[in-house]
């Protein structure tokens, strides 16, 4: 088994965009028609799609309309996160053809919503861990309430997450490779499968993750590099073919 590459498709102002570690007045806008490039995605043979609502995630008007076209252009595994802070967002997501939702803030600041929502969507919440300097961030990355990733990880586990997105911030947008010894701690410390994320900048980048399958990491994030022409997915997958959405339980 090898790790399974996800692209992603960042949302701000309905366009695809990408920040730079999650600096809002760094953002690069790269397409108008995220629908378009998740059914380029799909061509090249991805399986799973990670979209990120950045204005929903900062708390302003979010792309729910964006999300459904996404949805019908994309016919793998959808997770989508971004400002998921009630259980109405988690029935309106869920409506729209999510497959699986990422919280964040919640995690850190309302466990007990958290809960609700599991109860509500079942095995399809995960727990989005972002940090800095090991502690986790909020509101799109721009709190903080001094919670380490250790606590927000070993909370994941005891709510019932099924799987953790691990990004460390600092390397967010910089092609400098994701933290992967970061992501095996927090695979140890959850018990949990952990998707890396922020940094991929090469192909060696996707290799060095995949070869700590073993070790938790199940999936990796590619957004800039795939956007940038740095990495091209169709080779990607020739060397580490997708999971099938029915084996995909994280």
């Amino acid at each position: 088994m090898s790790c399974t590459i996800i692209p992603a498709i960042d949302l701000l102002g309905g366009r695809c965009v990408r920040l730079h570690q999650g600096d809002y007045g760094a953002a690069t806008s790269y397409r108008d028609d995220p629908a378009a490039v998740a059914a380029e995605f799909a061509s090249a043979g991805a399986t799973r799609l990670h979209v990120v609502d950045l204005d929903a995630a900062r708390g302003t008007e979010g792309n729910r309309d964006a999300i459904t076209a996404i949805r019908k252009a994309f016919p793998g595994l959808l997770e989508v996160g971004g400002g998921i802070r009630s259980v109405d967002d988690v029935d309106d997501l869920l409506a729209r053809g999510a497959d699986r939702l990422v919280v964040g803030t919640v995690l850190a600041r309302d466990p007990d919503l958290v809960g609700r929502m599991i109860a509500r969507a079942g095995a399809r919440v995960i727990a989005g861990v972002d940090a800095k300097d090991g502690i986790v961030q909020v509101s799109g990355w721009l709190e903080h309430d001094g919670l380490s990733d250790e606590a927000a990880a070993r909370r994941a586990s005891d709510l019932g997450c099924i799987s953790i997105i691990y990004t460390n911030i600092r390397r967010d947008g910089t092609g400098t490779g994701p933290d992967l010894s970061r992501c095996v701690t927090v695979a140890a410390w959850s018990g949990l499968p952990v998707i890396a994320s922020g940094g991929v900048g090469t192909a060696q980048h996707v290799d060095d993750a995949c070869m700590h399958y073993e070790d938790g990491i199940v999936g990796v994030i590619a957004g800039k590099a795939l956007y940038d022409g740095a990495i091209e997915l169709g080779s990607l997958f020739r060397s580490h073919p997708p999971a099938a959405v029915s084996g995909m339980h994280w």
